[in-house]
């Protein structure tokens, strides 16, 4: 089990029963809603703050991707790259509009220009894809890609312009045929790092949050063909019903599931994670929540001491995991069992860890992404090759 070595400064836990208040949330809340630089991987920890803040070596001509970067967890990852280094850092959002604000903002905010603008809008999947060419035109490669763009599901079923679901459409299939097509046009550095934003609800030990046993309603109801299962969760469809808590925490688990087998594809050097930011209630994540969720649970909740942590303590996760060595991917972190917050580590449990259920996601994946899956890539010679 691996887990971050970071100063416990989080504030000290009354004696409240995390049950009972976790019971009043029956709809979605954000939950998620550690060789040398010189020769293969340069995002090596090089120290930890005071404050428990996690830096990089040598970030400086390093470029990162973040996806979802209008407002809350993308916009903060975004500023501690800029903040740490990197000389260029791609921005994406929905809309030209709010691109450009995000821009001035992050300007403003860190005072470089290392800012680039990106259109990516996940309930469209055709954006990913006219996301990736356009990179292509650009040049360059991307060092570090944060997947985390997604949204709150609403009371009420959303689906998106393809048909899908939403949560699972801007969460996931989205998220895939942008990095299928980084991949596909080389776009990734040899050591680059992907992490996906995962969630705490994917454990199952969230109350409200019920992540659909695939393997048990497979066998209720398709004789065990779990793609049809999965099939059924991404489309809506009967007998699957419709529930936004429980239908968050189960694209949450398809997220790691989908980080698992991504990481068995990849080439020697790079990686890919689920992480889970942890529960950071000061998003905008909540828009879609119902009033009485809005307006007067979310903000009793940041009250409560040990229950939330900052933006940017969990922006700061994605900055972690992205400090990992070549050795850890395929992993899905999370606060330990039972906590909504503190040091990562990684979540080891029988459902995440479902080889079935990972090769059964990632081809229904690629089936509901028009065919686009893990594109044939041309070897490249090794540092060894090159120097000898």
């Amino acid at each position: 089990m691996y887990a971050v070595d970071k100063p416990d400064n989080h504030r000290p836990v009354l004696a409240i029963s995390y049950h009972k208040w976790w019971t009043y949330l029956d709809t979605y809340l954000k939950l998620g809603i550690d060789d040398s630089p010189q020769v293969l991987y340069p995002f090596v920890t090089d120290e930890t703050s005071q404050e428990g803040e996690v830096t990089m070596k040598n970030p400086t001509h390093r470029t990162a991707l973040v996806t979802g970067a209008s407002s809350g967890l993308g916009l903060e990852a975004s500023a501690q790259f800029a903040e740490q280094g990197f000389e260029r850092v791609v921005i994406t959002a929905r809309t030209e509009e709010k691109a450009k604000a995000t821009l001035s903002e992050l300007e403003t905010r860190t005072g470089k220009k290392v800012f680039e603008t990106l259109i990516l809008d996940n309930d469209r999947l055709a954006t990913a894809e006219a996301a990736a060419a356009e990179l292509a035109d650009r040049g360059g490669q991307i060092d570090v890609l944060v997947l985390n763009a997604g949204i709150a599901p609403p009371k009420d079923l959303v689906r998106s312009e393809d048909g899908l679901e939403a949560t699972v459409a801007s969460t996931l299939v989205g998220h895939h045929l942008l990095t299928m097509g980084l991949l596909e046009k080389d776009l990734l550095s040899a050591n680059a790092r992907i992490v996906i934003s995962g969630s705490e609800a994917a454990r199952g030990d969230v109350p409200t949050f019920k992540p659909l046993n695939v393997d048990e309603f497979a066998a209720e109801h398709f004789d065990g063909d779990l793609e049809a299962v999965i099939d059924a969760q991404m489309f809506m469809k009967a007998p699957v019903t419709y529930k936004a808590s429980n239908t968050y925490a189960t694209a949450k688990v398809f997220v790691a599931w989908w980080a698992a087998e991504l990481s068995r594809m990849l080439p020697d050097g790079m990686t890919v994670n689920a992480v889970s930011p942890g529960s950071t209630p000061e998003t905008n994540a909540v828009r879609n929540a119902p009033f009485y969720m809005r307006r007067l649970m979310v903000p009793m909740f940041k009250l409560i001491p040990g229950m939330s942590h900052t933006v940017a303590d969990g922006a700061g996760r994605y900055i972690e995991a992205a400090s990992y060595d070549d050795e850890i991917t395929g992993k899905f972190f999370a606060s330990k069992p039972g906590k909504m917050i503190g040091p990562l580590e990684e979540i080891e449990m029988d459902h995440i860890q479902s080889r079935a259920g990972q090769g059964a996601l990632w081809n229904k994946t690629v089936e509901v992404a028009g065919g686009v899956g893990f594109p044939t890539m041309e070897s490249k010679p090794t540092e060894q090759e090159l120097a000898s």
